[in-house]
C-alpha cells in the first residue's frame, strides 16, 4: 500500500462516498477509508430495528460502489487518529498515510447530554450494529413475555425529532400488528410504547400543522406522549423524568442527538456546537490547510449564515461540493462558497401516514400523498439496484400484508449487548393499560 495520496476520504457515509464518487470519476487517486467495508443508509435504521426492513436492503458493499472507479481504493480499517495540520491518519495497527488533501467525513456519536445512565442503559441508533442490538432486544423481550401471562413490555424513545417519531411510530405499530399475528392479542395489550422530550411538540423543525398531524396520529397507534420534560437518568428499569415521574422500561431508545467523536477532539482541529468543526463558506477546516470537512463531523452554513441540519442531503451535496473544489484546486483553481439546495423535511408517522415539507416554500404534505413521497424520495435514495428491490419489496409486503421483512433478528450474544436485557418482567397492573389493538 502507498503512503500517500492526492485525496484522503476518511469515513463512507453519505458525505464520504459522495465526495469520493465525483473525485473517482475524474481520475483522482483517492484512499476511502472506514471500519465498515459497506455504506449504510442511515435513514432506514429505525426500521431495520423494528423489523420492517432487512440487512441487506440498506448496505452495500464499498467495493461494489467503487468497482468501477479504478482510481479509488478501498481501505477496511479503524483510524486511531488524524492529525489536520499534517494532513494524516494513521490507523489502529500503525499504518500512517499523509495526503495531499485531507477529507474529514467521520460521521457522529449518539450525544447523551451527560444523563446519568444514558451511554450505560440506553440502546442508540446510529449503525447497523446499533440497529441489530435493538432489533435483538426487541425480539428477545417479546419472547420472553410470551412465556408468562402478566408481564409488561415498556419501551422508552428519548427525543421527539424524525429518528424517535420514526421509530415510536414503526415499534407502536409492530405491537398494534406485528404482536398480534405472530404472538397473540393478550401479548400486544400488554406492550406500550412511550415517546419523551424536553420540547413541548414531536418534530419542532417542522410547521405547526405538521406537528399537530403527527402527535394525532403517534396517538392513534398508541404511542403515550411525555412531551415537554426532559429526561433526568436512564436506570436499567426505566427513565426518570425532570417532573419527578419515573417510566418503567425494558428497553430505552436514545433519538436524542449527535455529537462529534474523539477522531475530532483529538485531530488538531477547533470545535464547535456539537463538538463540530465550524467550517469555512467552501467546506475547509479553519487554521489549517488542505482539509476539508463535512458531515455530521461538521457544522455547515448556508447563503445566509445559518447552520444547516444534520441531515442526509445536506451531508451527499456538501461531499459533491467539497469534491468540486477539490478538483478545482488540483488544476489551479480556487474554491466556491457551499450553495445547499433545501429539499425540505420529511418523516414516516406510521403505515401510510408521513408528514413532508418539500423545498424552500415548504409545499406541506400530511398522510397519504406524504407517505407515498416519502417512499419515492427514499427509494431513489437507497444505493444499488438490489437494494432498491429489496426495500420495495420489504415494504409492498409489510405495509399492505402486515407481514415483516425478518421475524428473527440475528445480533450478538446478551452479555455483548448494549442495553439491558432483564431477567424478569414487571407484572401486569389489574386495570387495562395496553395498547389499541384494534386492526
Amino acid at each position: 500500500m502507498e503512503d500517500t495520496y492526492q485525496v484522503i476520504v476518511v469515513g463512507a457515509g453519505f458525505a464520504g462516498v459522495a465526495a469520493a464518487k465525483k473525485l473517482g470519476r475524474k481520475g483522482v487517486r483517492v484512499l476511502l477509508i472506514d471500519s465498515n467495508n459497506y455504506h449504510q443508509f442511515q435513514p432506514l435504521l429505525y426500521q431495520l430495528a423494528t423489523s420492517q426492513i432487512g440487512v441487506s436492503a440498506i448496505t452495500r458493499p464499498l467495493r461494489s460502489v467503487f468497482r468501477r472507479y479504478k482510481t479509488v481504493k478501498v481501505l477496511t480499517a479503524s483510524v486511531a487518529s488524524i492529525d489536520a495540520s499534517q494532513r494524516s491518519v494513521t490507523t489502529s495497527d500503525g499504518v500512517s498515510l499523509r495526503a495531499e488533501i485531507l477529507v474529514i467525513a467521520v460521521g457522529a456519536v449518539p450525544n447523551f447530554f451527560n444523563t446519568p445512565g444514558a451511554e450505560q442503559h440506553a440502546f442508540p441508533l446510529y449503525s447497523v450494529t446499533d440497529a441489530t442490538r435493538l432489533g435483538t432486544a426487541i425480539t428477545r423481550l417479546l419472547d420472553q413475555a410470551d412465556r408468562t401471562s402478566d408481564g409488561l413490555v415498556d419501551v422508552v424513545v428519548v427525543g421527539g425529532g424524525p429518528t424517535g417519531v420514526e421509530t415510536a411510530g414503526a415499534m407502536a405499530e409492530n405491537v398494534k400488528y406485528m404482536v398480534r399475528k405472530y404472538f397473540s392479542a393478550e401479548l400486544a395489550a400488554r406492550c406500550r410504547v412511550h415517546l419523551v422530550d424536553m420540547v413541548p411538540s414531536v418534530l419542532n423543525m417542522f410547521s405547526t400543522k405538521s406537528q399537530r398531524y403527527a402527535t394525532e396520529r403517534l396517538r392513534k397507534v398508541g404511542v403515550q406522549l411525555h412531551m415537554g420534560v426532559g429526561v433526568t437518568e436512564v436506570r436499567s428499569d426505566g427513565v426518570a423524568l425532570a417532573d419527578g415521574s419515573f417510566v418503567p422500561a425494558q428497553i430505552v431508545v436514545w433519538a436524542g442527538g449527535l455529537k462529534a467523536g474523539d477522531l475530532i477532539s483529538t485531530s488538531g482541529l477547533t470545535q464547535g456546537k456539537g463538538g463540530r468543526v465550524d467550517v469555512r463558506p467552501d467546506l475547509t477546516a479553519p487554521d489549517v490547510d488542505g482539509v476539508y470537512v463535512i458531515g455530521d463531523a461538521a457544522n455547515i452554513t448556508d447563503s445566509t449564515g445559518a447552520k444547516l441540519p444534520q441531515l442526509g442531503s445536506v451531508a451527499q451535496q456538501a461531499g459533491k461540493w467539497a469534491a468540486a473544489n477539490i478538483l478545482a484546486q488540483l488544476t489551479g483553481g480556487s474554491p466556491t462558497p457551499f450553495r445547499y439546495v433545501d429539499k425540505g423535511y420529511m418523516a414516516m408517522v406510521g403505515r401510510g401516514a408521513a408528514v413532508a415539507e418539500l423545498g424552500r416554500k415548504r409545499i406541506q404534505l400530511q398522510g397519504l400523498f406524504a407517505f407515498l413521497s416519502w417512499l419515492l424520495v427514499h427509494l431513489a435514495l437507497l444505493s444499488g439496484v438490489q437494494q432498491k428491490v429489496r426495500a420495495l419489496f420489504s415494504w409492498l409486503n409489510g405495509y399492505l400484508l402486515h407481514s415483516p421483512a425478518q421475524v428473527v433478528v440475528s445480533g450478538p450474544t446478551e452479555k455483548e449487548l448494549a442495553g439491558p436485557i432483564p431477567p424478569e418482567l414487571p407484572p401486569a397492573p389489574s386495570t387495562d393499560a395496553g395498547l389499541e389493538t384494534k386492526n
